[in-house]
Formats: structure tokens, sequence, C-alpha cells
């Protein structure tokens, strides 16, 4: 069956008043307040068609219809019109990265809270992955008698220590030889690299500190591999809570219990690719997401992808004004970071 012009405007109609109502809408509200010169009669059977294609639903006998998840889809994809966040929110949500200059940690969590205080929906941002980083620097520091620091700097701008117990006490000055050549072989390596990393030709090349190497090496990529779990962060649970699609407790306990599982929240932004995604409800891989929208983004240093955020809400979500939100913090987020890098 065609879409026609004036089903498409029917569709619209039903998806903008169920995004602002949270009700069904009904033949004679769509002939009221959107096609004024169109007969309810006129539009129901126009409904009926929609309902037919699958873009509509009827909840209850009698009642209005509600978009389905293929309707939003098409909404998305075709029919809605392009937001844009406006230049004061883009200089706020500017200022308040550069307010957290220098705190990567500090400025991820706030990511989360701006998305989720300027879309009113709940927020999720993963935390730079290690493994998607190279290192820049390594530091090692005495400590004690045979107990040193290991420092590891990546061009993310994110730091990993481990304290090395080594067999034998080390002197300062082949602790620093050591560090030198450890940033000789290591600078610019990433995580895949440095876990097939031959020992060899460095033992060969030790100066006669072979057997320190041969200890702090492998505590070294330990300590890379042991700490490659980002953190997620999320935040405005309650906006969630707030709308009539959790009212039911048994629901909202769920979406509760859902937020709590990190390995969940984590696989979910760890799978994002791309730029801006849609994913809408049956959509989603996950069986915990098949009634809720989400919208994810990846943000990436020189162009390099290393972290995601997104943001959770019903199927009835704002999804122009959400997209362009989640936009800008991603590409506010990209050019922070890797302006950082430049320092």
């Amino acid at each position: 069956m065609d879409m026609g012009n004036r089903k498409r405007l029917i569709l619209q109609a039903i998806i903008e008043d169920y995004i602002n109502t949270a009700e069904p809408v009904g033949s004679r509200t769509i002939s009221k307040k959107y096609l004024t010169g169109t007969s309810p009669a006129t539009i129901r059977n126009e409904m009926s068609d929609l309902e037919d294609m699958g873009y509509i639903e009827q909840p209850h006998t009698s009642a209005g219809r509600i978009p389905s998840d293929k309707g939003y889809r098409l909404y998305v994809d075709k029919i809605m019109k392009q937001n844009t966040v406006n230049e004061a929110q883009r200089e706020m949500i500017k200022k308040e990265f550069i307010d957290s200059l220098g705190e990567i940690d500090r400025m991820i969590k706030h990511a989360s809270k701006l998305l989720s205080q300027m879309t009113q929906y709940t927020s999720i941002v993963m935390a730079p992955q290690f493994r998607r980083t190279s290192i820049r620097q390594i530091q090692l520091i005495k400590i004690d008698r045979a107990v040193v620091l290991a420092v590891i700097i990546t061009d993310a701008g994110i730091l990993k220590n481990s304290v090395l117990r080594l067999k034998q006490d080390i002197n300062p000055d082949a602790l620093v030889r050591i560090t030198n050549m450890l940033n000789d072989k290591l600078e610019g390596l990433g995580m895949e690299d440095i876990e097939s990393f031959d020992m060899e030709e460095m033992l060969n090349n030790s100066l006669g500190h072979g057997e320190i190497i041969e200890q702090v090496v492998p505590e070294l990529v330990q300590t890379l591999f042991y700490s490659d779990t980002s953190e997620v962060y999320h935040d405005g649970v309650s906006n969630i809570l707030n709308l009539p699609e959790y009212s039911d407790i048994n629901k909202a306990r769920d979406f509760l219990n859902i937020m709590e599982e990190r390995e969940l929240l984590f696989k979910v932004l760890n799978d994002v690719r791309g730029d801006v995604n849609v994913s809408i409800g049956s959509e989603n891989k996950l069986e915990q997401f098949k009634e809720c929208s989400l919208i994810t983004a990846t943000y990436k240093i020189n162009g390099n992808t290393i972290g995601s955020v997104g943001i959770i809400g019903p199927t009835r979500m704002e999804y122009s004004k959400a997209i362009s939100i989640v936009e800008c913090m991603t590409n506010n987020l990209s050019e922070i970071l890797t302006n950082i890098l430049k320092r």
C-alpha cells in the first residue's frame, strides 16, 4: 500500500501528539489540531490503512492510535524536522567541559549529567577505553628498596599506575636507563601491540639489567590488561521514573535493576559504532531495552574512537531534540579531548 502525503501527515500528527501527551490519538484530535480541512471520517480511513501497514497500533478497543516501532523508525528517518542545538546551548556545553579541563574522569561524569539535564532522559556515558589508546610515556619511580612505582600515561591522557616489587634492589641511574629503554620500545604502541610484544630484542640490549626487565615488562602488561575495564556513568534515572510509561511499579523496578547492571550498560556502549545511532524498541539487541529507545554516539581523539555516550528513553521520545543534543555533546567532547593532547 502506498504511503501518500496525507497518510504521512496523519502519522506525523499521531507521533508528535503522542510524544507530547502520552495519550492515544483519535481522528477528531487530528482533524481539530493538525489537519483542519480533513474530516474525522476520512482520517479514520487513513488511520485504518496505517494500522494495516504496521505504522500505528490500537492499544484498546474504541481508543485512539499510538505509533509502533515501525512508525517511529519512518518518522526518524524520513519525516521529522531536524533540530539543532542553539548557539547558547552549544556555548554552555563547551564552557561546562572547559571548566573541567585536565580531569578527564570528571569531564566524562559531567557529560553524563549534562546529557540527562538537557534531554530529560537517562544518560549513560563510557569513560575512555584504554584498549583504544596507545602509550605516550612510562615512568618508573623508586619508592623503596626493590619497590618501583610504574606510571603509564596514554595518548588519551589516561593515567594508570602499579607498584612493582622486584626480586632485587635497583639503583636510580639504572632505573632511568630502563625507563628510557621502555619508552623507546613501547611509546606509541596500542594494547594489541603490547600484548604480543617480544622482549627478546630488549633483553639483548639490556646492558646487564635483563633480570629486572624480565620482571618489569610482564608486570606492566598485566597492569594494562587488568585495568582495561572502562567505567560507565549514568545520570537522570528519576527522569524516566517521572514518565507515565513507568508509573507501573514493576516496570519502574525493572528499569532501576537494568541501570545497576554495569556490564550490561558497558556492552551497550561498547557496541556503538559510527556517529549517531538510533535504536527504537524492538530494534534493540538486548531484551532489557525492547521497550526503550536508545540514542548513542561515539567520541574520539584525533579521529580515533575511544568511548561512547547514550540516552535511554521511552519510544515516545523527542527524537529530533535528543539526537541534536547527543551529537553536539560528542562533537564538543571529541574536540576538547583532542585539544588536550596538543598542549
